[in-house]
């Protein structure tokens, strides 16, 4: 593996600055470091898609999700080759470092598949102090056993925690914050929380996106999904918010999409429902954007969401942390999937500008990035032998 990066100095907003598949699919001792914009590289088979899933997994545990929901196919996700112990037991092994106030903390977790999901080992670190351990003790239980520090009268607090669950985001629930060494755990755990919650996995399904679509009612009205098939209802909602970012969308599909674009609006149709509409030059009805291709269709998507955040996006980030504290961090498998030329360099300056700023981290996958570290700035990992 080869890998080209631009080191920031130590981020003010809890960041991921690294993925460790330690056992992980196609992964034996992947270290992947992650920049602002970071893009996976490789030919077909070489796990750029299992950088991505391991990464959104941890998100979601971060998140409180049980494994069984995050895992669906555990065994998938146990390296070929590995063998399985005297008892049968085969497993795989993630991790990641935050970087943030606290200064770097590592969680490192192992995950057994078979005979049964459960978490049988976590570790939490920090400045080589170690925070949280657990470990599987019996296996007729479904518990592990934890220690934190307490720096206290006692140094190391034990009490049982869930085995399919990530520790990391219990302890919020468990320790009192009355010593320092509490605090400090407290701490670093937030800081891990944090910036695993603030994650948005997208991936553009042009085929769902191309319907009109009835506006969602409530609190969930208006906010991206992950699929981007209420395109429509998102952008009936930016035009009216921010009109600055709703031009920068305009002059994007400008760049990306065919033809003389000059708008892009929504209408309702008879039946109440709404569909996004692309004005170009000489069509003074416009373009359904149902009409278009599915490459301009992902382009479209993929631009709304860099030019967007968390309060469009459908993210569950930390409500009680404020926005200026959380850096929101988009997950995007196949990247450059039917993009022509013009429209991944387009999408990957537009890309590259908006994480320049902080507004957003972009993680994505792509078949070549040939150029791209030059152009960007991008950190390029290349997943070739």
């Amino acid at each position: 593996m080869t890998t080209t990066s631009d080191r920031n100095a130590r981020p003010d907003r809890p960041t991921v600055t690294e993925l460790r598949l330690s056992a992980f699919r196609t992964h034996r001792g992947a270290v992947i470091p992650l920049g602002p914009l970071t893009l996976i590289t490789g030919p077909s088979g070489s796990g750029k898609s299992s950088v991505l899933e391991a990464f959104e997994a941890l998100a979601r545990l971060g998140s409180g999700a049980a494994l069984g929901a995050v895992f669906r196919d555990p065994v998938g996700c146990v390296p070929e080759r590995a063998d399985a112990d005297a008892q049968g037991r085969r497993g795989f092994r993630i991790g990641c470092t935050v970087d943030g106030p606290v200064g770097p903390v590592r969680l490192d977790l192992a995950v057994q598949a078979e005979p049964e999901l459960r978490v049988v080992g976590e570790r939490l670190t920090s400045e080589g102090q170690t925070l949280l351990s657990t470990a599987l003790r019996d296996p007729s239980r479904s518990t592990v056993q934890a220690a934190w520090h307490t720096a206290g009268a006692v140094p190391v607090t034990r009490a049982p925690l869930p085995d399919d669950r990530l520790g990391t985001a219990l302890l919020p629930l468990r320790v009192a914050g009355k010593t320092e060494g509490q605090r400090h755990v407290l701490a670093a755990a937030e800081q891990v929380v944090v910036a695993l919650r603030s994650v948005f996995p997208c991936d553009p399904q042009p085929q769902r996106m191309r319907a009109p679509i009835v506006p969602t009612q409530g609190a969930a009205g208006g906010r991206l999904r992950r699929g981007c098939e209420n395109l429509a209802e998102v952008l009936l909602r930016t035009r009216t918010e921010c009109g600055i970012r709703h031009g920068r969308l305009v002059t994007a599909a400008r760049a990306g999409c065919h033809g003389a674009v000059t708008g892009l609006t929504t209408e309702e149709l008879a039946d109440g429902t709404v569909r996004a509409v692309l004005a170009r030059g000489g069509n003074r009805h416009g373009t359904p954007v149902g009409r278009l291709g599915e490459g301009e269709l992902r382009y479209l998507a993929l631009a709304l969401v860099l030019l967007t955040g968390p309060g469009v996006l459908a993210v569950d980030t930390v409500a009680e942390v404020p926005p200026a504290m959380q850096t929101l961090t988009v997950i995007a498998d196949g990247l450059d999937r039917a993009l022509d030329p013009r429209q991944t360099r387009e999408l990957i300056a537009l890309a590259a500008e908006m994480c320049a700023r902080g507004h957003i981290r972009l993680l994505g996958a792509v078949g070549s990035a040939d150029g791209v570290r030059e152009a960007h700035g991008a950190t390029v990992v290349d997943l070739r032998p």
